[in-house]
C-alpha cells in the first residue's frame, strides 16, 4: 500500500492462542527502497547530549530511534496506531479496522473539517526533535543531487527524464527559497504528507460527527512550515492514486479546493488552534484568513516541487509499479501553473 512502503497484514491462525496482552493481528511495515536509502528528517533529539545538528543520512539507528520515539509519542496522544516493534527495514503496527480514505471524500465539508483539526493538534505538539525547519529545502537539495547523477536505460524513461531536466530545477529551487523565505509562515511539527491514503476512517465510526479519522504513516513528519502541511493537502485533493491503469494515478486540477473550501479548512484549524492563541476579533480573524491563504498557496509551490523530485528519484530506485516520471511531470506542469 502507498507510495513509499510495503504493507501486510499479519495475523495469528484461529487455532493458535495469543499470550498474555499479545495482539491477534499487526501491520508490518517495510520501508521503500527511498526510506532505506536516507531518512530525511533529524539525526539529532532535542534535550542532553544532543548535537541538535540537521543530517540527510543513510537510514541507522539514530533515525530508527527518533521514528520510534515520534511513532510512540503519537500513539500515547491517539493521534497515530500502537508500536509493537521495530527493525532495520520496518516496523509492527498495531492494526486498525478501518478503510482509507478516497480523493474524493478530501471534499466531504464532514472530513475536511476534521482532518484540520486533527492537523491543528498535531501542529501544537511539542516533539523532542531539532526545531529549526531545515528538513524541506535539506531534502529537496539532497534529492536535486541524487538527480543530477540519475541515467535510465530506457529510452522512454530516458526522454521523460531529460524533458523533466529542461525546467533549470537548480535554479528554479533558489527562485522558490527567495519567495518562501519572504512569507510568513510559523515553524511547527508537521505530518508532511497528509494525503487520502495516510488518513483511515476507523470502522465503526463512520457516523461520528468527530474522531472518526486517524492520520497515519509519519516517515516525513518533521518540523516544518505550517504553510507547507495545509498546502500540500490541498494539493492531494487532486490526484486519485488508486486509478487501474498506468501510469496508475488520475490527476484532475478542477478538484483543487476553492476558496470558500479553503475558508472552511482554514476556520476549523483556527478554531482547534484558539485555546493556544487566544480569543480574536473579527477583524482579526478575517485578517488571519487572508493571511493563511496567502501563506498555505505560496507553499503550495512547494508541495508540487518536493514531490516531483522525490518522483523522480522513485523512479530509479523504487520497485512499486507506478509512473514515478509521469507523476514528477504532473507536479511540475502544476508547479508552474500555480506560479
Amino acid at each position: 500500500g502507498g507510495l513509499s512502503n510495503l504493507l501486510f497484514k499479519c495475523a495469528l491462525p484461529e487455532h493458535i492462542l495469543s499470550v498474555g496482552d499479545e495482539p491477534r493481528q499487526v501491520l508490518l511495515r517495510v520501508y521503500g527502497a527511498i526510506l532505506q536509502v536516507i531518512a530525511p528528517r533529524l539525526c539529532g533529539a532535542a534535550g542532553a547530549g544532543a548535537t541538535g545538528t540537521h543530517c540527510l543520512c543513510p537510514q541507522g539507528v539514530d533515525s530508527l530511534v527518533l521514528e520510534s520515539v515520534m511513532f510512540a509519542i503519537l500513539a500515547e496522544r491517539a493521534l497515530g496506531p500502537r508500536l509493537y516493534g521495530v527493525f532495520p527495514q520496518g516496523r509492527l503496527e498495531q492494526y486498525i479496522p478501518s478503510r482509507r480514505l478516497r480523493t474524493e471524500d478530501l471534499q466531504d465539508p464532514d472530513i475536511s473539517k476534521e482532518i484540520a483539526v486533527k492537523m491543528s493538534r498535531f501542529h501544537g505538539m511539542v516533539m523532542p526533535f531539532n526545531k529549526e525547519p531545515k528538513w524541506l529545502f535539506g531534502t529537496m537539495e539532497w534529492y536535486l543531487k541524487q538527480i543530477s547523477e540519475l541515467t535510465f536505460p530506457k529510452e522512454e524513461q530516458l526522454k521523460k527524464f531529460n524533458r523533466l531536466k529542461t525546467y533549470n530545477l537548480q535554479e528554479e529551487m533558489k527562485s522558490l527559497r527567495e519567495l518562501l523565505e519572504s512569507t510568513p509562515s510559523p515553524v511547527v511539527f508537521c505530518h508532511n504528507d497528509v494525503q487520502e491514503g495516510n488518513i483511515l476512517l476507523l470502522a465503526g465510526h463512520e457516523a461520528s460527527s468527530s474522531d472518526k479519522l486517524m492520520l497515519i504513516d509519519f516517515e516525513y513528519s518533521s518540523y516544518n512550515y505550517r504553510g507547507f502541511d495545509i498546502g500540500n493537502h490541498f494539493c492531494e485533493w487532486v490526484y486519485n492514486y488508486t486509478h487501474d491503469s498506468w501510469p496508475f494515478f488520475k490527476a484532475s486540477p478542477e478538484n483543487y479546493p476553492s476558496r470558500q473550501q479553503q475558508l472552511h479548512f482554514i476556520r476549523h484549524y483556527l478554531s482547534e488552534d484558539s485555546g493556544r492563541r487566544g480569543d480574536t476579533t473579527h477583524e482579526e480573524q478575517a485578517r488571519i484568513e487572508e493571511e493563511m491563504l496567502t501563506e498555505i498557496n505560496r507553499f503550495t509551490l512547494a508541495s508540487h516541487f518536493f514531490w516531483g523530485l522525490w518522483s523522480i528519484v522513485q523512479a530509479k530506485i523504487s520497485t512499486i509499479e507506478f509512473g514515478y516520471l509521469d507523476y514528477a511531470q504532473s507536479r511540475f506542469e502544476a508547479y508552474f501553473q500555480h506560479k
